[in-house]
């Protein structure tokens, strides 16, 4: 859990961004690479960018050079995030290009203890590799966000609204009230989940929240507390846990409906759900029907390619748990 603790000041500066953050995206992006948690929730999005990185030059890139400088990992260096990326790409990519040497260094460093620094980092705080960072991050957001952009900024724009409503309807306690359950506010303290103990002080420099799209079940900050606090949490919505002792997925569907159901959460062809449970295209057909009619699934069309898609419904569906 992460504990943020407030000062009367800090309750008059807590901000919500008005717009995406591109490299916070970016990050968490990759992120979504490089794990299969969450991927229902994002498979249109995740068949595109798999279609995408078939380009052997981009897949590389994508490789050997970012993966790297963002793993999946309990860190990554925080001058890859910085706050003038809320300006725009331009703007935050120029920051992390002028970040000093010494900070780069140290923070690779860091990342050299938790996770595994790439061989070439010594290159990147010296210099050498700023040109090909920035290449990488642009050509990143270019072929993998921004064809999501109308997407992306839809979700966005919901999430803003919500929380103004609630700025305006109830002031700051009633917005920080409103995340459950992501985090918790119990005055002065807001409790986040996070996948481990901590505690930042902010000591009058207030919050900046930042809704993102890519940001999947917990919220994220940066690693280093002296930095201008910041707190980005995921826009989609929290589903509720079924119970212990609930009735199977099977039990309720039927084996064969229930295994196209789990299908789905790839984010799959009608063709490849048939392939993938074993059945013929009109039986496949048939079950697609019934779970799209009973809310479970949707059908999302991805350039010339319709998939077949879990609905929230249809993944809490998939989250129960058989009788012990």
């Amino acid at each position: 859990m992460l504990r943020v603790i407030f000062t009367e000041a800090d309750l008059d500066q807590v901000r919500v961004a008005t717009a995406p953050d591109p490299l916070w995206e970016i990050a968490n992006s990759l992120d979504r690479l490089q794990t299969r948690r969450g991927r229902w929730a994002y498979a249109p999005w995740y068949r595109a960018a798999s279609e995408t990185l078939t380009d052997s030059v981009l897949r590389k890139m994508v490789g050997s050079l970012l993966v790297p400088l963002f793993p999946r990992a309990a860190y990554f260096p925080d001058f890859l995030t910085p706050p003038a990326s809320l300006d725009g790409l331009d703007a935050g990519i120029d920051a992390v290009l002028a970040t000093p040497a010494e900070r780069v260094t140290s923070e690779l460093k860091t990342l050299a203890l938790v996770h595994q620094a790439p061989s070439w980092a010594p290159r990147l705080a010296a210099g050498d590799l700023r040109t090909e960072l920035e290449v990488g991050l642009r050509t990143y957001h270019q072929k993998l966000i921004q064809p999501h952009h109308q997407l992306i900024e839809k979700e966005l724009a919901a999430d803003r609204a919500t929380r103004a409503r609630a700025l305006k309807r109830g002031g700051v306690d009633r917005l920080l009230s409103g995340f459950q359950p992501l985090m918790r506010w119990r005055s002065p303290v807001l409790e986040v989940r996070y996948p481990v103990n901590r505690t930042i002080r902010l000591e009058g420099r207030g919050l900046q929240l930042i809704p993102s799209y890519f940001c999947w079940h917990n919220a994220v900050t940066l690693a280093d507390a002296d930095l201008s606090p910041v707190l980005i949490y995921p826009v989609l919505r929290e589903l509720a846990t079924p119970k212990a002792g609930e009735p199977t997925t099977a039990a309720l569907l039927g084996k064969t409906r229930a295994a196209v159901l789990r299908a789905t959460a790839a984010g799959l062809t009608a063709g490849e759900i048939a392939a993938q449970v074993g059945i013929g295209a009109p039986t496949t057909s048939h079950h697609l029907t019934v779970l799209r009619d009973s809310g479970l699934i949707t059908t999302q069309r991805a350039e010339k390619t319709v998939l077949h898609v879990l609905t929230p419904l249809g993944a809490a569906l998939l989250r129960q748990r058989p009788r012990s």
